[in-house]
């Protein structure tokens, strides 16, 4: 649907190499502790804190890394730096559209980033609602099909509530509406089913198809924009198949 899901196959590659610099575990610990800082440190209360503790512990974040990001969200780990949340839109080449989701502590070094890294590769920021309408949150799970039964996560994700399906060639993909998601990755969990990813997503409305070297303009925009530091995700609404994904981790 999104493209979001075939990019995320590139990005639990780059995984590898994040984790070495340890970006990858500071995303997460940041996700938690902005997590446990709005919805407590509990997190079978917590949904959004169950989701990045669960996020965590399958990209292999150290137990002490977590209990460390989960107290400092609820203020017994010490005070650290004071994150905010702050959502970009924006336009890549060809009309993309872009949700660029962020966690700061200085809006104005924030900003400046992405609007660089966004003209660098022929983009533009957005006016604030100019690009959100486009998209909707939902809940997402990607799950590697290797050894998995396909029919049978179907089955089971659609009789606890699943909107939607979608099984390729590299992911099962299942899409949930938020109140939803919780039933639906619970009965997913008790019938053996390891994620890949598990999250609530900005899902667009409908996608944009482009030609290879177009839509690889926009692939790099969406590379630079995930590489700065303040970056949670970025969602768009490009159409990414199974071949356009491995023209570009050839090319």
């Amino acid at each position: 649907m999104s493209g979001h899901s075939k990019w995320s196959t590139i990005k639990r590659k780059k995984a590898v190499v994040d984790a070495k610099r340890g970006k990858i575990f500071t995303r997460m610990a940041r996700e938690i502790t902005v997590a446990a800082r709005e919805g407590g440190g509990d997190p079978d209360t917590n949904f959004r804190l169950r989701l990045a503790i669960d996020k965590a512990r399958a990209g292999n974040m150290p137990k002490d890394n977590i209990e460390r990001a989960t107290a400092r969200g609820t203020g017994s780990g010490g005070k650290g730096m004071t994150l905010e949340e702050v959502t970009y839109e924006a336009y890549a080449s060809h009309g993309v559209a872009l949700l660029v989701q962020t966690l700061t502590d200085n809006r104005n070094r924030t900003v400046a980033e992405v609007r660089h890294a966004t003209g660098k590769h022929g983009g533009s920021l957005a006016d604030a609602g100019s690009v959100a309408w486009q998209f909707e949150r939902k809940g997402y799970i990607a799950i590697e099909p290797d050894g998995v039964d396909a029919d049978a996560v179907f089955e089971n994700a659609v009789e606890a509530g699943a909107e939607d399906v979608i099984i390729s060639n590299d992911l099962i993909e299942v899409y949930a509406l938020v109140n939803d998601f919780r039933p639906v990755q619970e009965a997913l969990e008790s019938g053996g089913v390891n994620f890949a990813t598990a999250e609530l997503a900005m899902t667009p409305k409908n996608t944009l198809q482009l030609e290879a070297n177009a839509a690889f303009k926009v692939m790099r925009l969406i590379e630079a924009l995930e590489d700065l530091d303040d970056v949670q995700q970025v969602y768009s609404n490009l159409h990414i198949t199974d071949e356009l994904m491995t023209q570009y981790e050839t090319a």
